[in-house]
C-alpha cells in the first residue's frame, strides 16, 4: 500500500483506458492514499482486526464517493479483504482471483508465491489461488524472511538495489527446483524490482493482472470473479 505502488496503479488503469478508448480518455478514479506507517504499525503488531476495520473505514468512504467497485491495491492486505467487503455493498476485485486468470491464461497451474512473509507462508492468498484451480508452491522460511526483508526493507520506501534484486532471483530459481511452472510477483511493489525476461521463470505480475481488471471493470468489459 505504499504510495510507490499507488503510482503504479494509477498510471497502468489510466494508460489501459487511453489505449482503448483513445484521444483524452482516461479512467474515473477515486483514490484513498493510506498513510503506508499506520498499515504498516497494524502488520508488525499483527493487529489484523485493527487493519481490517481501518480499511474497512478507507472503503466506506470511498464507496460514499461515489466509487461503483473497490481495488485493495496490495496482496498482502487482502488478508482482511473478509472485514472489508462486509462493510460496502460494491464489489471488491481481489487481487487473487485476477492472478488466477492471468497464470490460467497462461497455462500455469503451480506457481511459486513471492510476497511478504505472511502472504508467502499463510493461507489466505494460496487458498483463493486454489479456488481456481492453481496450486502453490511455498518458499522455504529463510527465503520467505528474505523476501520480506527486501520489501520492507527497501521497496516500500523506494529503493531498488542489484543485490534486492538477485536476492528475489535467487528465491525465484529455488521455487522452480521445487516444482514451480511460474512465480506470482505477489507484492505490488515486486514489479518495481523485477521483469520476465531476467526471471529464471515466468512472471504472474500481481500488479499487472489487478491493474488490468480494473480497466476492463471501469470499461464495463469485465466482472469480479467469485
Amino acid at each position: 500500500m505504499s504510495y510507490h505502488s499507488t503510482a503504479v496503479y494509477y498510471q497502468r488503469v489510466n494508460a489501459a483506458v487511453a489505449a482503448r478508448l483513445g484521444g483524452h480518455r482516461s479512467a474515473p478514479l477515486i483514490i484513498g492514499s493510506v498513510d503506508f506507517q499506520t498499515v504498516r504499525d497494524f502488520q508488525t503488531a499483527e493487529d489484523w482486526d485493527g487493519a481490517g476495520e481501518y480499511l474497512a473505514d478507507w472503503a466506506c468512504r470511498l464507496e460514499k464517493a461515489g466509487a461503483e467497485g473497490l481495488l485493495i491495491a496490495t496482496n498482502l492486505m487482502h488478508k482482511v479483504a473478509p472485514a472489508v467487503e462486509a462493510a460496502i455493498a460494491i464489489p471488491l476485485l481481489h487481487i487473487a482471483d485476477t492472478v488466477a486468470a492471468a497464470a490460467r491464461g497462461r497455462g500455469l497451474a503451480r506457481l511459486g508465491l513471492l510476497g511478504t512473509a505472511w502472504t508467502m507462508r499463510e493461507d489466505f492468498y494460496a487458498d483463493r489461488l486454489a479456488r481456481h484451480g492453481i496450486e502453490v508452491i511455498r518458499a522455504a522460511d529463510a527465503d520467505a524472511d528474505l523476501a520480506d526483508d527486501v520489501i520492507f526493507g527497501q521497496l516500500t520506501q523506494g529503493q531498488v538495489t542489484l543485490a534486492a534484486r538477485a536476492a528475489l532471483l535467487g528465491i525465484t530459481e529455488r521455487l522452480g527446483l521445487a516444482g514451480a511452472e511460474g512465480v506470482v510477483l505477489g507484492c505490488t511493489e515486486l514489479d518495481l524490482v523485477l521483469s520476465e525476461g531476467a526471471s529464471p521463470l515466468p512472471l504472474i505480475d500481481s500488479t499487472a493482472a489487478h491493474t488490468a481488471a480494473a480497466a476492463a471493470f471501469v470499461l464495463g468489459e469485465e466482472a469480479p470473479a467469485a
